[in-house]
């Protein structure tokens, strides 16, 4: 027999769970199939944010079971996410918790550049006098020091800062604050090379966490391990088609490595429409265009990359990324090639 709650019913459910949000779905069988609808819904207005159906085979309820799980917390993750952001900025109460600051930093930052990032970093800061050692923003924390050093200059009180937090950040058991730290402690300590055991510890945790599957398969693209990155990202985009952008960032450059421009090319572009306002997908795009020999249209992508970050220079990238010259240095020869073609 199956139940469909009513709005009244979720309200009066989500308040005895003290759930903000529920996880509502029903199961149906016929011969040897099973059909599976899941919905995310807000339990005080009964509403859905977001919805699935799952059509599986009856043979093992196991991996069925395993299926469904994989894809609803590689849903649900950024769904949230998206869904807390567009509250706290609703609500703009007086008095915020460490949670709602780091959701409110996470919109500063979904730039990727320094402006986002100093925006975000005295909203991460007052949560850490809240909650001194919470890891999400620590990590958090860390990623925009990251990026104010990366694009903004290459100061070096900021690349330290990166690093303190995101060692801090590896103290925690959160999947998704190991998996944020990890890339942090890849891209600006000097010993970069346990980064690698954050990304594992991580995984470990949560095989479906989208942000360190996303970010473990970037750090080994670049590092020439086009295998592992290229498994690393296509399962992200698996258990997670809404946050799409590093691990297209991670396949375009794992193609580019392999000389397989038109693969780079795609997964380029894709990076570009998840998220038109950061550069370094338009670097990339830039470069498989060049490998193409589009040249044209690598300059109108060079334009936009410029035009987005104009700092953005070969060697001030190369400080956070050239780990292994044989994957960065191609990319640069493409990128200088467009001033010397007429």
């Amino acid at each position: 027999m199956l139940f469909e709650a009513g709005s009244g019913d979720l309200a009066s459910i989500g308040r005895k769970l003290g759930c903000r949000y529920l996880v509502q779905g029903s199961v149906r069988k016929a011969d040897n199939r099973l059909r599976i609808t899941a919905r995310l819904v807000e339990s005080d207005t009964g509403v859905a944010l977001w919805a699935e159906r799952y059509d599986r085979r009856f043979d093992d309820i196991f991996e069925v079971q395993d299926a469904i799980a994989m894809s609803l917390i590689g849903a649900l993750e950024p769904n949230l996410r998206k869904v807390e952001i567009s509250r706290v900025r609703r609500e703009r109460p007086n008095s915020l918790d460490a949670y709602d600051l780091v959701l409110r930093a996470l919109s500063s930052m979904r730039t990727t550049m320094p402006t986002g990032a100093g925006e975000a970093i005295p909203l991460l800061e007052k949560a850490l006098v809240l909650e001194p050692y919470y890891s999400a923003a620590q990590a958090q924390l860390a990623r925009c020091f990251q990026i104010r050093f990366s694009r903004g200059g290459l100061n070096e009180a900021d690349r330290a800062t990166a690093v303190h937090y995101a060692r801090a950040a590896t103290r925690s058991d959160d999947a998704t604050a190991l998996g944020a730290a990890g890339l942090v402690i890849w891209f600006a300590d000097p010993d970069f090379s346990d980064a690698f055991e954050v990304f594992h510890r991580a995984l470990s945790i949560s095989p479906s966490n989208v942000v360190a599957l996303g970010n473990s398969a970037f750090a080994h693209a670049f590092m020439g391990d086009g295998k592992i990155a290229l498994q690393l990202a296509q399962h992200a985009l698996t258990v997670s088609p809404f946050d799409t952008l590093i691990a297209h960032m991670a396949i375009a450059v794992t193609e580019l490595h392999a000389n397989r421009f038109d693969e780079a090319l795609r997964a380029a572009a894709r990076a570009v429409e998840a998220n038109p306002s950061f550069s370094v997908p338009q670097v990339l795009l830039t470069v498989a265009l060049v490998r193409l020999g589009r040249i044209e249209e690598a300059r109108s992508a060079a334009e936009r990359v410029l035009n987005l970050d104009p700092t953005f220079t070969m060697p001030v990238w190369s400080v956070t990324v050239r780990k292994n010259p044989a994957v960065f240095d191609p990319m640069a020869q493409a990128w200088s090639q467009l001033a010397t073609c007429s």
